[in-house]
């Protein structure tokens, strides 16, 4: 079921993804809980959890307890209720630009129980609201200026002390866009290489405090 390159370009990255809102069912081990899912095409990933996502998950530290934290291009959600399932007292935003994947994310957050989870677009979040973890595998194909500014809105909103995980595929650029990280918020954010993992980087951007 998944989208070929060509698809993942007009679609996932579009508001309203071109083709019928049709979902079906999968099965997914998140933060050590068996669950099913909602998933559609027109979405990230529709039909299992991206190994660059897996990536993440694997490496990434204990998210905190409590606060706000940030799942950033949300897809179907893996990243998000894992946070949610790990950190039932925190409040997760999972946003996406994608109208379809926003949906799902809501629906298996209410599949899996979860209440502690809010879906939108990034316009939905109140500018007052800063997070204490930021986990995400941006959306690298969406081209560098782009990237660049989802990047310039959310890591100043992390609060200090607190850090964001970003996982990116090595061959997509992951050791360019690390040198942009260090270079644009190098004055007030500390950038390290956490993990290597079958060609992925997963990179820390932690606030200073």
């Amino acid at each position: 079921m998944s989208d070929s390159p060509n698809e993942a370009v007009e679609h996932y990255f579009s508001a309203n993804p071109a083709g019928e809102f049709r979902t079906l069912e999968i099965q997914v081990t998140l933060a050590g809980r068996d669950i099913t899912v909602e998933t559609s095409g027109g979405i990230f990933s529709p039909d299992h959890v991206d190994a660059g996502t897996e990536a993440l998950l694997m490496h990434v530290p204990a998210p905190p307890e409590r606060g706000n934290l940030l799942d950033i291009g949300c897809g179907w959600g893996p990243i998000a209720l894992s946070l949610a399932i790990e950190s039932p007292e925190a409040t997760v935003f999972a946003v996406d630009v994608n109208e379809r994947a926003i949906e799902l994310t809501s629906r298996n957050a209410r599949r899996v129980g979860l209440t502690n989870v809010v879906t939108g677009n990034a316009e939905g979040v109140p500018e007052s609201v800063t997070f204490d973890a930021i986990w995400s595998n941006p959306p690298i194909r969406v081209g560098k200026a782009e990237l660049h500014a989802i990047m310039q809105t959310w890591i100043p909103r992390l609060n200090p002390g607190a850090s964001a995980f970003l996982v990116v595929a090595k061959h997509l650029g992951a050791d360019s866009f690390e040198k942009w990280l260090r270079t644009e918020f190098g004055s007030t954010h500390e950038v390290t290489r956490s993990a290597n993992h079958k060609g992925f980087r997963v990179l820390e951007v932690r606030k200073s405090n």
